[in-house]
């Protein structure tokens, strides 16, 4: 008969979670998610947040969609940053295409995008060096919501390596609670979205050509946030797309094409 062997080896003993530390945790979500919105603080009406399920139907559309994407005359390098909550296969529609005018387009390295930590956005900035250091080249960060964040504090980080950054639907502007999805940020991350560990004057204008793409048909996020005032980003580019439409639009692949050849 064989006997199990018991070790001694602390290497050998499983590791149990912390149960105080998970209830903790859990504590502090619950009341995130109810704390009450401010006095004239809104997001989109319900009725364009119902307007984002056209995302179901966008399968179907793309059977018959027929782009027309001209060559770039100067390709770019680009860095696709996905929106909260997304991975970046939600942003590879709008690769293909960009890849199709020319433009060497990577993924953001990081998988979801589960907001942001000191520890994500520290690789984020070596993903960017990386990138720059690989093909020689100033690289254009393309953030979608969330993203857009992301993108806006690397470029300020590091301005002498972003030759654009390019916001679709991204709430950089305003109180950071006009949108519909700032009591799910605050369950996720476990911050609130007034103290980021990363990032806390996202109004601040990154020392690098920077613009805003936003749509009055937004569902999520203000148009107001994602727009911008004078000052906040270069210019505002209004496009006709929902929230979620901004990963896979005709007109918003278009807009950020047309901004890759303004560099």
């Amino acid at each position: 008969m064989v006997w199990p062997v018991k070790h001694s080896n602390p290497l050998f003993k499983a590791e149990l979670p912390d149960l105080g530390q998970m209830a903790g945790a859990l504590s502090r979500r619950v009341e995130l998610v109810r704390q009450p919105r401010p006095a004239g603080v809104q997001g989109p009406p319900p009725a364009k947040l119902l307007g984002e399920l056209a995302v179901l139907l966008e399968p179907l559309r793309r059977i018959t969609r027929k782009l027309d994407i001209p060559l770039s005359a100067n390709p770019r390098t680009i860095m696709l940053l996905p929106g909260f909550a997304t991975h970046p296969v939600r942003m590879r529609y709008m690769a293909r295409q960009l890849e199709r005018a020319g433009h060497k387009v990577k993924r953001w390295g990081l998988g979801f995008n589960f907001g942001p930590t000191e520890e994500n956005f520290a690789l984020l900035e070596d993903r960017l060096v990386n990138l720059h250091q690989r093909y020689d080249d100033k690289v254009v960060l393309v953030g979608w919501s969330l993203g857009g964040l992301f993108a806006r504090e690397l470029a300020k980080a590091h301005p002498g390596i972003v030759a654009k950054v390019v916001t679709m639907g991204s709430p950089f502007s305003g109180d950071p609670r006009a949108n519909n999805a700032w009591r799910l940020y605050q369950a996720v991350t476990g911050h609130s979205v007034l103290s980021p560990p990363v990032g806390r004057d996202t109004a601040a204008r990154p020392p690098v050509p920077t613009v805003a793409l936003w749509s009055a048909r937004d569902g999520i996020i203000s148009p107001e946030s994602a727009r911008g005032r004078a000052g906040e980003r270069c210019r505002s580019v209004e496009l006709n797309c929902t929230h979620l439409g901004f990963a896979y639009s005709p007109e918003a692949i278009l807009a950020v094409l047309a901004e890759l050849e303004q560099i």
